[in-house]
C-alpha cells in the first residue's frame, strides 16, 4: 500500500522516525563481518586500533584480531601486554616497532630477549612485512629474522646487519636506512641469501665501507644514498642484468665496475664535490667514463653541481651517444649542457637547473633540437645577459618546440624581471607552435606588460 502525502508528513516531523533510522545506521555498522572492521582498524595506529575497545560490546575484542601492528610513541609496558592478549591464531601481515623516539623512556630491563620474543612471535605467524627502528644499532637481534620464509618487505632503521647464514626465499624489498654492518661482506651475503629480491636501498650507513658490491639476477631497482654521511666506498660493483632503476648520491668511487646493463630504463645520479680528490685530470676522466655505463637510460636525472667542471680536453673528446634517451634533468655548467645535448639525438624533454656561462665556446647545433626536443623546462633564471643568449640559442634552432616554461628567480627585482619577460616573449621561435610559459615571481607582471 502507497503512503499518502499526509502520511508522509507525518512521519518526516515524527522524531522518533528519525531516531530509528539512526538506529537501522548503527546497526548496519555493527552488522559488518569481523573481516572488513579489522581490516578498517588495521590503517590505524595499533594504540588507536585498541581505543576503539570502548565502542561497544561489538568492538570488545576485536583489535585482537587486526593482522597489521604498528608500535610507535607507545609505551614498553603497552606492547608487553598487547602481544600477551593478541590473538595467537591469526596471522600476521605487518609488524612496525618503531623506538627511534624512545631512547628517553627506555627501561633497562628491555632486554634482547623479549624483543626477539615478539619479533619470533610475528616470525611464527608468518609477517610479510617487517618494519624495525631503533635509537641505537645494538637493539635489535638481527639473526632471528635473516631467515624468516614468509618475508616479502624487511626495513630496517638504524640496525645493525650482520653476515653469516641468511635465508630470505620471498624477499622482494630490501630498505637499510642507517645501517650498521659487521664489516664490508655483511651486505653482499645479505643479498646472495635473498634470491628473489627486486629492490634495494641503502641510505646513509652508520659505519664505513670500504666496498660496495651488489650480485643478484633478480634485482630492478637500487638507490645508494651516501650523501648525508661522511663516509664513502672506494668500490662500487654491481653486477645487475635485470636493473631497471638506479639511483646514486656520492662521490665518485675510485673504482667503478658495471656487469650488464641492458635492463636500464632510468637513473637519477648526483656527484657532489670529492674534496680530497688531487689529479682532476683524472677525475674528469673516471667521471665521464662513469656517465658512459648510463648510456641506455630512457630517463636521467644528473646532478654535478660541483665546484669545478669537466676538464676541457676531456670533454672535447667525449663521443659515447645515448640513443635511447627522451628525458633528461641536468644540474651541470653550460659547456657540459649543450655537449650533452650532441649526444642526446632523440630528446624530447630538457630540464636543467640554472643556466650558466659558456664563455663564449662555439658549439655544434645538436640533432635534437633539429628533430625531437618539445619540451624544455628552466627551473631559475636570475635576469643575467648570459641566460637571456642560451635561452635565445635554444629558441631559435628547437625546430619542433612546444613549450619552453622559465621559472623567475624571486631574488631578482621587479625591474630586471619584467625586462627578462618582455625580451624573451619577443625572441624569434624556431618552431611556430612553441609556447613559453613563465612560473614563480611573476605576480604584477601581466599588469605592466598591458600597461606598457
Amino acid at each position: 500500500m502507497k503512503r499518502t502525502k499526509q502520511q508522509s508528513r507525518k512521519c518526516s516531523r515524527d522524531p522518533s522516525s528519525h531516531g530509528e533510522q539512526n538506529a537501522v545506521s548503527i546497526d548496519r555498522l555493527s552488522e559488518l563481518p569481523d573481516s572488513l572492521l579489522t581490516h578498517i582498524l588495521s590503517f590505524l595506529l595499533t594504540k588507536e586500533s585498541v581505543r576503539t575497545c570502548v565502542l561497544g560490546q561489538r568492538w570488545r575484542y576485536l583489535w585482537t584480531d587486526v593482522p597489521i601492528l604498528y608500535f610507535t610513541w607507545v609505551s614498553l609496558d603497552f606492547i608487553r601486554r598487547f602481544m600477551l592478549l593478541h590473538n595467537k591464531l591469526h596471522e600476521i601481515d605487518s609488524f612496525r616497532l618503531d623506538l627511534s623516539d624512545d631512547y628517553e623512556t627506555f627501561d633497562e630491563r628491555f632486554d634482547e630477549p623479549l624483543l626477539h620474543a615478539w619479533i619470533t612471535s610475528a616470525i611464527d605467524r608468518n609477517v610479510q612485512n617487517l618494519y624495525l627502528a631503533a635509537f641505537d644499532t645494538r637493539i635489535f637481534p638481527s639473526r632471528c629474522f635473516f631467515t624468516c620464509k614468509t618475508l616479502v618487505h624487511l626495513t630496517l632503521d638504524s640496525c645493525e646487519v650482520v653476515g653469516g647464514a641468511v635465508c630470505l626465499p620471498r624477499l622482494k624489498k630490501l630498505h637499510l636506512l642507517y645501517p650498521y654492518f659487521e664489516d664490508d661482506e655483511s651486505l653482499t651475503e645479505l643479498i646472495s641469501g635473498c634470491p628473489v629480491i627486486e629492490e634495494l636501498i641503502l641510505d646513509e650507513p652508520s659505519t664505513v665501507m670500504s666496498s660496495c658490491i651488489i650480485s643478484s639476477p633478480t634485482i630492478k631497482r637500487v638507490t645508494l644514498n651516501f650523501e648525508g654521511t661522511g663516509n664513502r666506498f672506494n668500490i662500487l660493483k654491481m653486477n645487475t642484468p635485470a636493473l631497471d632503476y638506479l639511483e646514486i648520491a656520492d662521490r665518485l668511487p675510485l673504482h667503478v665496475e658495471f656487469g650488464q646493463l641492458t635492463s636500464l630504463i632510468e637513473a637519477n645520479i648526483n656527484i657532489f664535490e670529492d674534496v680530497v680528490q688531487e689529479d682532476y685530470f683524472l677525475y674528469s676522466r673516471s667521471l665521464l667514463g662513469f656517465i658512459d655505463r648510463l648510456c641506455i637510460v630512457k630517463c636521467l636525472k644528473l646532478d654535478l653541481s660541483f665546484r669545478k667542471g669537466i676538464i676541457e680536453s676531456i670533454l672535447s673528446t667525449w663521443t659515447t651517444k645515448f640513443r635511447n634517451l627522451t628525458k633528461v634533468e641536468l644540474t651541470a655548467d653550460c659547456r657540459f649542457l649543450l655537449k650533452f645535448l650532441e649526444r642526446a639525438d632523440n630528446l624530447e624533454t630538457l630540464i636543467f637547473s640554472e643556466v650558466c656561462r659558456c664563455n663564449g665556446k662555439k658549439f655544434r647545433l645538436p640533432k635534437c633540437l633539429l628533430s625531437h626536443l618539445k619540451i624544455i623546462k628552466i627551473a631559475t633564471i636570475k635576469g643575467e645577459k648570459h641566460e637571456f643568449e642560451i635561452i635565445r640559442y635554444l629558441l631559435r634552432n628547437a625546430k619542433v618546440l612546444e613549450t619552453m616554461e622559465i621559472g623567475l628567480g624571486s631574488c631578482i627585482g621587479f625591474e630586471k624581471r619584467f625586462n627578462m619577460h618582455h625580451g624573451i616573449t619577443r625572441l624569434p621561435r624556431g618552431s611556430t607552435a612553441c609556447e613559453v610559459a613563465f612560473v614563480g615571481a611573476v605576480k604584477g607582471l601581466r599588469n605592466a606588460l598591458i600597461n606598457r
